[in-house]
């Protein structure tokens, strides 16, 4: 019994022992020694300390060599930041073996400050220089650095300029520095017309401009009015491009005495053959009105900008009842906010009448309004006409050779089989003969001399 107890007692000190170990163990898994240590600056440090060296001229290993000046550098440096560099000194090219390199056509003071932000990180860019830097880094292809410029041109587009910061980026191919430029041209156009670059513009550059669906212009008659400026900047040197240049303007567009008087008439354009074609064109397309399918064309295409505007008044949204207007521009794309009725209104009248956009009775959810309201697009104001004789909901709008009607809808009581007219020059409203039936929510829309239902 004594030997069996020792036995036991031996064998509850091994297991405890092993509960020892095993519990010192999850506590090395749990507790290691080992640590991972990172420095936040290590790059900037290291960055640092080659610039020193090249301060220093300590281990560089390249002179770059641009006319009379050297620029002794690091091959490794220049790699990291320049694909160009990197190509030059890593693919068994003679340069890679060389301690100096011969480069052409480089700015040595742009390529001293690409060199110097090789090692910074910084470039200091000024307006007078960084087209020059731009060209420069896009060679070396620095990238970091011809997006920069590219972004420092973006911001300092003006009617002054754009034309030529878009042709300098097309041969830079800085294609979003181009798309911005060009977009920026065609938005401002008529501004555009008054500077220097856009009288000195080549031919062929000047035909693309003026091709563009894109070109804000109130009408037609501007493009052609900047065609005869820059015409007239140097006549005889630019006759020969006249016909290809009227080619891209919209004649059959043009109202037919502005055709006459401006065109036709004019020296400029009358003693070119191709020119009467297109101006015989474009009379045609006013006097055979039912054949004008037959001269669909890029001409007879109007401009995004000349083509009017939707807008969208009113209506339902989350909150039951909107009283914004929102504009629609095709040439951008996009609806923009234009301004607020006076109130939340429902099932209105909405008109056009003198370029402004007049909305009729409607309910404001409960009642059925009787009130009328005008917004001038110019001067972006509201103003308050004569109320309606009868309040209607659900009414159909329409203008008839200067006056608007009001036809039918609902007072909130009943149906109305009721017409009102508004005269603009009186200002009052007066009831006109009543339609055969009463209707609500009704469709009107004018078609030749008369209001259909």
């Amino acid at each position: 019994m004594a030997e069996e107890k020792t036995s036991v007692e031996a064998i509850e000190v091994m297991n405890a022992s092993s509960d020892e170990s095993v519990a010192s163990m999850q506590d090395a898994v749990e507790s290691p020694q080992d640590e991972s240590f990172r420095c936040s600056d290590h790059a900037e440090r290291s960055l640092q300390r080659m610039e020193f060296c090249l301060q220093n001229l300590q281990l560089t290993d390249i002179v770059l060599c641009v006319g009379d000046h050297r620029i002794p550098a690091h091959r490794l440096v220049l790699s990291a930041c320049s694909e160009y560099f990197e190509a030059m000194f890593s693919n068994g090219l003679k340069e890679s073996f060389q301690t100096e390199v011969v480069l052409q056509d480089i700015d040595p003071d742009c390529l001293q400050e690409l060199v110097h932000y090789c090692y910074t990180g910084c470039l200091d860019l000024k307006e007078d220089t960084v087209e020059l830097m731009l060209a420069t880094s896009s060679l070396l292809q620095i990238t970091q650095v011809t997006d920069a410029c590219s972004k420092f041109l973006e911001k300092r587009l003006d009617p002054s300029n754009c034309i030529g910061i878009t042709l300098f980026a097309d041969t830079q191919s800085c294609l979003s520095l181009l798309e911005k430029a060009h977009n920026f041209t065609t938005e401002h156009f008529m501004e555009v017309v008054g500077n220097q670059e856009f009288l000195q513009l080549d031919a062929e550059t000047f035909a693309k401009l003026i091709a563009s669906d894109d070109l804000n212009v109130p009408n037609e008659e501007d493009v052609v009015n900047a065609l005869i400026t820059w015409l007239k900047f140097s006549p005889d040197a630019r006759k020969e491009h006249v016909s290809k240049l009227l080619e891209n303007v919209k004649l059959p567009l043009l109202p037919p005495s502005f055709v006459v008087d401006r065109i036709e008439s004019n020296p400029l354009f009358n003693e070119d053959p191709k020119c009467k074609e297109l101006i015989m064109e474009a009379m045609k397309f006013h006097l055979l009105p039912e054949r004008k399918n037959t001269f669909s064309s890029a001409r007879t295409r109007p401009r995004k900008s000349t083509v009017g505007t939707l807008c969208a008044v009113g209506g339902i949204d989350s909150s039951k009842g909107a009283n914004s207007i929102e504009r629609f521009d095709l040439r951008l794309n996009k609806w923009s906010h234009v301004a607020n009725m006076s109130g939340q209104r429902l099932q209105f009248g909405v008109a056009l009448l003198d370029g402004k956009i007049v909305v009729v009775g409607g309910r404001d959810g409960l009642k059925t309004m009787s009130i009328v309201e005008s917004f001038d697009f110019a001067r972006k104001t509201w103003s308050s006409l004569p109320n309606m004789a009868t309040p209607r909901h659900g009414l159909g709008v329409g203008v008839l050779g200067g006056p608007l009607y009001a036809v039918g809808g609902h007072d909130g009581w009943s149906y109305l089989n009721s017409v009102e007219r508004w005269d603009p020059q009186t200002r009052d409203w007066n009831y006109v003969a009543p339609m055969s039936f009463q209707r609500s929510t009704v469709g009107v829309a004018v078609l030749g001399d008369r209001c259909v239902r």
